[in-house]
């Protein structure tokens, strides 16, 4: 296979301008080309507002060496293509049915790879199935009354239901398991377009669907889905998994449970960590969500809006300021600013777009990390007390509403009493409130500093009618739960994995760590002999 790299073309290319294209860089004829499959599709705005296209493209063509060698160009590369495979072991006929404990992209990728391979393995999820779910979230909307299992952090899909939907991931993916996921989403209903976009998002809509076709397929292939189902205890003896109790008072005997918990669930990690289990403070970041007209945003980046013809324009922002990192996250285009709270008398905000992008204002959180000298002691619990103090400040803000303030106001540490040229889309109640005394002065002092740069990396990206909403503070988890190479904490048969464990950041990556952790389950319960099942381990190892 040649893949082509920097293929340009129009904005609105067609199949036939994209064969003209490849038959040029190659030198060969239309009828010579066996295969062609877009990998990635970015848009060039260099010469804005004149966009192009520019892929990445994977040919087969009768002898590829020949071919390349002809097109003398350093942007062909012969490869082989990238497949996923899991290792190749087998359920034991009766054997222990793996446990896997919430249902965000990590367990949910871990449950459908241990289901596809006959461990029936089954899920339990704290919240309820994704419609129940929706119908609790739009009623904190309206109301203001939280339900603390069913809310942006708790339910069927875990947080990322209720964000943007960003497939986008900066992890290496020598495996596969990435191209897998994608593959996987279209399989359940997603538009195929995330298999080559730079920056695939499915939208808060799309979402839902897909989850629910994938719940009926794990059900199919032999797994089981337990909702309202939270795990409160663990049971152990000697240092080893013997089983979870449910809602605290069902017990579910098992050696075998994966803990895909998600990044808030505090509750969890306090009962994980009086049982002993190892686990250390992982820096996090925490700031504010900024809105702007989202034309304005597409006018900056792109030199015109038109969503007929591309659609709404994102960013992505950094720098250094004050020996810190200061940086957009979560950038949601044509989006909404939602109360992504789940606990009582704590406020946090996050942003979600659906799938058209089609809302007013484009939003992102501006965030700056947290440092060791910024929480008390050494406890590996301390970034998450961190986390809920200021989650209670801005609670008490604006009595429960989304705190709000212009960027101005901030500037000037004032209370802000009307917007500026647009006005905020949210989620929820909001208030104008005073967010300057939310975080400390020295990470104050290092968002003032980087949105002074962001000023000049988007001109007057840093406009006084800027909206700002706070606490943006689940931008990952503050905990790490450690595990070994094989993926096992130190409660034997307990096997952490995912966001809320510490060992990713966003859909992609949870995703991919779900599917290696069913790799190590399906190695550790697997009916092949010792030596068969040691040999698939090494092979996980060496593709990580």
């Amino acid at each position: 296979m040649i893949r082509i790299e920097e293929c340009k073309l129009d904005l609105n290319f067609t199949e036939n301008d994209l064969t003209e294209r490849i038959c040029k860089i190659l030198h060969v004829r239309a009828e010579e080309l066996l295969s062609v499959e877009v990998v990635r599709k970015a848009v060039d705005a260099r010469k804005k507002p004149h966009l192009a296209c520019v892929l990445t493209v994977d040919v087969q063509v009768k002898k590829e060496k020949a071919v390349a060698h002809r097109g003398g160009r350093a942007s062909l590369k012969i490869m082989e293509p990238i497949r996923y495979h899991f290792p190749k072991c087998s359920a034991k006929k009766g054997g222990t049915r793996p446990v896997v404990i919430g249902s965000g992209p990590c367990g949910l990728l871990c449950t459908y790879e241990l289901a596809l391979h006959g461990f029936r393995p089954i899920l339990l999820e704290r919240g309820s199935e994704v419609d129940a779910r929706c119908r609790k979230v739009q009623h904190f909307f309206s109301t203001g009354t939280l339900d603390p299992a069913n809310n942006a952090q708790f339910g069927e899909g875990g947080a990322g239901t209720f964000s943007d939907g960003k497939l986008n991931t900066s992890i290496k993916d020598p495996s596969g398991r990435g191209r897998e996921v994608l593959k996987l989403f279209v399989a359940m209903g997603a538009d195929p377009d995330i298999l080559s976009d730079a920056k695939p998002h499915l939208g808060t809509d799309a979402l839902i669907g897909i989850l629910k076709n994938l719940r009926r397929r794990i059900t199919e292939l032999g797994g089981t889905m337990r909702f309202d189902s939270c795990v409160t205890d663990l049971m152990t003896k000697d240092g080893t998994l013997t089983g979870l109790r449910i809602n605290g008072d069902t017990i579910m005997e098992t050696d075998t449970a994966v803990l895909s918990i998600g990044h808030s669930a505090r509750d969890t990690i306090r009962m994980l960590r009086g049982k002993g289990l190892l686990m250390e403070p992982k820096p996090f970041a925490v700031g504010f969500r900024i809105e702007h007209p989202q034309t304005w945003i597409d006018i900056s980046q792109y030199g015109f809006s038109d969503h007929s013809v591309i659609s709404a324009a994102p960013y992505k922002l950094t720098a250094q300021a004050e020996g810190r990192g200061v940086y957009s996250f979560c950038m949601c285009p044509g989006g909404y600013v939602i109360n992504a709270s789940s606990e009582p008398e704590m406020l946090c905000v996050n942003g979600m777009s659906y799938s058209d992008r089609a809302g007013a204002n484009a939003n992102s959180a501006i965030v700056v990390t947290v440092k060791p000298e910024d929480v008390k002691g050494d406890d590996p619990l301390a970034f998450l007390a961190f986390q809920e103090t200021l989650e209670r400040k801005a609670f008490i803000l604006a009595g429960g509403a989304i705190p709000q303030q212009l960027y101005g106001d901030f500037l000037k540490n004032r209370i802000s009493t009307a917007y500026g040229a647009f006005e905020s889309t949210t989620k929820g109640a909001h208030a104008f409130a005073n967010l300057r005394d939310l975080l400390p002065p020295a990470m104050t002092d290092a968002f003032l500093s980087g949105m002074a740069r962001f000023g000049r990396q988007i001109q007057d990206f840093d406009r006084t009618d800027a909206i700002l909403s706070g606490i943006e503070s689940r931008t990952s988890s503050p905990v790490r739960i450690k595990r070994d190479v094989q993926g096992v904490s130190s409660i034997k048969g307990l096997y952490p994995a995912g966001e809320g464990a510490g060992y990713a950041g966003g859909i992609i990556s949870a995703a991919v760590d779900g599917i290696r952790t069913a790799e190590q389950v399906a190695i550790r319960l697997s009916a092949q002999p010792d030596s068969v099942a040691a040999a698939a381990q090494g092979a996980v190892n060496r593709n990580e």
